[in-house]
């Protein structure tokens, strides 16, 4: 159940619960995975594996399994990139002399 293609549904770590494609194979027990998840290595024990598997080359792109999933009806939430605020800089204080010493 650990082909290259196969939906999964990721149950443990920050992206639990988005739907991710395992697109290679790499040590013993872990996979690459890409998707709703960002592109990264994974342990095959956080991944729930589901029935649906895509037709995509070993190490395909993101756009590559975006596409391919949009074929078959699942779609996969879009994430922005944050946008970059400047930071605010601090304006220096002047002091005024009052009294000038004779």
């Amino acid at each position: 159940m650990t082909e290259i293609g196969r939906i999964c549904i990721k149950i443990a770590g920050r992206d639990a619960g988005k739907k991710c494609v395992i697109i290679d194979k790499t040590e013993k027990g872990f996979v690459i995975i890409a998707g709703e998840t960002r592109k990264r290595k994974c342990n095959i024990k956080h991944l729930e594996p589901t029935n649906k598997k895509i037709d995509i080359k070993k190490g395909a792109t993101k756009e590559e399994v975006k596409e391919a999933l949009k074929k078959i009806g699942i779609t996969l939430k879009e994430t922005k990139p944050k946008t970059k605020k400047e930071k605010p800089t601090k304006k220096k204080k002047i002091k005024k002399k009052t009294e000038q010493k004779k």
